[in-house]
């Protein structure tokens, strides 16, 4: 896991390089028939990308994008009205069944199908419109990390590409460099903490709740810690009264409108003395284990950053809670869902 989490940076170079005169090709047919509204096709890891494109589709494009779950279609045989809908999917292996079945269903019904896939020889690869290769390569741990990096990348060069923004561009461009700063960046702060408790939140907003989820998904998968992921938002309803001395909350900020409040609930759970870890805030947050700050980036590739840095952290707590984490108990690399 962690060689091929170091892997990513120069994975994203490559994709970056390989797939931008598909994406100018595919910006320019979305543009030239902008699509009703969105549908992201994923499980696990690559779901969590799909958070991360409905956030970025929604605030720049503005269009209304769901994550539609694909047992609709290979358990339940609904036909999802789809008619110029924009339909992306995204898988390492491009093999799992019910990913297959929904994006047959999208294309039949007159979707336009992207895949962003690793495994180009993949059914997936066959049934979709568009192919957008994630370039990863073998990924030989069960967690997905440089995959799912590289999704992240390609949905933010997607978006760049058909939205114009300059700044975006200019992300893109930045993103490999980026990410091998971050790939140094020492997290161990977070560590003690992490491996005294059983349960925690860790909670995100806007693009960054995508990377809330996997760090989740992650901490259960390969840690053996039960983890939640939730909006910061959602966190201030019911959820608030969970957290205290033995239930710490993690949270990963970007530099946007979203960060003074997320800020303002660690300070409120710090006070009633609840263990806090703030990730990509700095020293801004008060009372909390601050993990070191992100290079100054793009508050729509930070994400990106900081799920990079977390890797490394959850390798490495793996180890330290007395597991493999290329080889966590009962699962396998590829899961074909029905």
């Amino acid at each position: 896991m962690r060689t091929e989490a170091l892997e990513a940076p120069q994975v994203v170079a490559n994709m970056l390089a390989a797939n931008a005169g598909r994406c100018a090709d595919l910006a320019q047919r979305l543009r030239a028939a902008p699509p009703p509204f969105a549908v992201t096709c994923a499980r696990g890891s690559s779901d969590n990308a799909g958070t991360y494109a409905k956030y970025l589709l929604e605030i720049h494009q503005g269009l209304v994008t769901a994550s539609v779950g694909p047992s609709v279609s290979s358990v339940f045989g609904g036909t999802p009205r789809m008619q110029g809908a924009l339909c992306i999917t995204i898988s390492q292996s491009g093999r799992s069944p019910d990913l297959l079945s929904l994006t047959d269903t999208a294309r039949a019904a007159g979707a336009l199908t992207v895949a962003l896939v690793n495994d180009t020889d993949s059914p997936l690869a066959q049934k979709a419109e568009v192919v957008l290769p994630l370039l990863a390569g073998p990924e030989r741990s069960v967690a997905a990390t440089k995959s799912y990096i590289a999704s992240l990348a390609s949905i933010l060069q997607i978006v760049a590409h058909w939205s114009g923004d300059a700044l975006l561009h200019a992300a893109v461009d930045r993103l490999p460099e980026e990410l091998a700063v971050a790939a140094t960046y020492d997290w161990s702060a977070a560590e003690p903490l992490l491996n005294s408790v059983r349960n925690l939140f860790v909670i995100g907003r806007g693009p960054g709740f995508g990377i809330a989820q996997e760090a989740a998904l992650k901490l259960k998968e390969i840690c053996g810690l039960h983890a939640e992921a939730m909006s910061a938002a959602e966190l201030m309803h019911g959820p608030l009264a969970l957290p205290g001395q033995d239930f710490p909350v993690m949270a990963f900020l970007q530099p946007d409108k979203s960060e003074s409040g997320i800020l303002k609930i660690l300070r409120g759970l710090a006070a009633r003395g609840v263990p806090v870890i703030a990730a990509g805030a700095g020293n801004q947050a008060t009372g909390a284990i601050a993990l070191p700050s992100l290079p100054e980036s793009n508050p729509y590739s930070a994400p990106i950053l900081l799920i990079q840095s977390f890797y490394l952290l959850a390798e490495r707590l793996a180890w330290a809670r007395g597991r493999d984490p290329d080889r966590p108990p009962h699962l396998k690399k590829v899961t074909e869902t029905q």
